[in-house]
């Protein structure tokens, strides 16, 4: 082997060298709307969605933080996971946003805690329990000592009152650049060991992270890096754009050099 080439598999060895691949779930969130030609396409919270509704902004944060973006439409196998470094779970579907929810089970929690254990990097948004299906995730979250509650912490009832949602960030281990963040109408979460909290809104957990084997959870309760509040509409004081890419460099660099 060349000392060149040897120089280039040293260095890959000791950054984790190669793309992150972050796969964003279309299975548990699998709602549809019809387009203008009648046709049934997949939509919120999706790369692809420039809208208010859509991660676009998120996914541009992974993508200039060297990351490929790809989604999940199908079951999250141990084979399909394969295919994942991050792997992203975001609101899953009640009865009312989807005519057939798909709800996580025994087999699934199985499968995604083993993958998150060998290395994986889960991320896990949730919602106001009134928007969110929080009995089935909260058997996923539980692997992690997390437990999403059934409540709604800063109602917002329109956007003149920003106040209500508001965060200021100071020395925060996630959120290296966002000073003032915005998160409306979410569930607090209840911790155990290994979960421990990153965000608190006065006594309740907002954002935790959970050490699990060789991998990591991150648990939020709310999908709320989405297009219309990553700055889409909000003042432009605040950094909900600045806190889209904390997140993305934080996720990526918590994968293992090697699983």
């Amino acid at each position: 082997m060349s000392s060149a080439l040897s120089l280039i598999l040293l260095v890959a060895s000791l950054s984790g060298y190669g793309q992150a691949r972050v796969l964003l779930d279309s299975y548990f969130n699998d709602e549809h709307i019809k387009d203008s030609s009648g046709k049934l396409i997949s939509t919120h919270y999706k790369w692809e969605e420039t809208d208010n509704g859509g991660f676009s902004t998120f996914g541009d944060a992974f993508k200039k933080a060297g990351a490929q973006l790809n989604t999940l439409y199908d079951e999250p196998t141990a084979e399909n996971l394969k295919q994942a470094d991050i792997y992203i779970i975001v609101d899953p579907d009640t009865k009312k946003e989807s005519p057939k929810p798909k709800y996580i089970d025994s087999r699934d929690v199985k499968v995604i805690s083993e993958w998150v254990k060998q290395g994986g990097v889960l991320l896990m948004m949730a919602n106001d329990s009134a928007n969110v299906e929080l009995k089935h995730f909260n058997t996923l979250a539980a692997k992690f000592g997390i437990h999403f509650n059934d409540d709604l912490l800063n109602h917002v009832v329109d956007d003149k009152h920003f106040l209500n949602g508001t965060f200021l960030i100071i020395d925060n281990p996630i959120l290296k650049t966002a000073r003032k963040i915005y998160m409306k109408d979410i569930c607090s979460l209840t911790l155990t060991r290994p979960a421990e909290t990153m965000l608190k809104d006065g006594d309740a957990d907002i954002i935790a992270v959970a050490y699990y084997g060789k991998g990591v959870v991150m648990a939020v309760g709310d999908p709320w890096l989405y297009n219309e509040y990553t700055n889409g509409r909000l003042p432009k004081d605040y950094d909900n754009d600045k806190a889209a890419s904390d997140v993305a460099r934080w996720l990526i660099k918590q994968i293992p050099v090697q699983k």
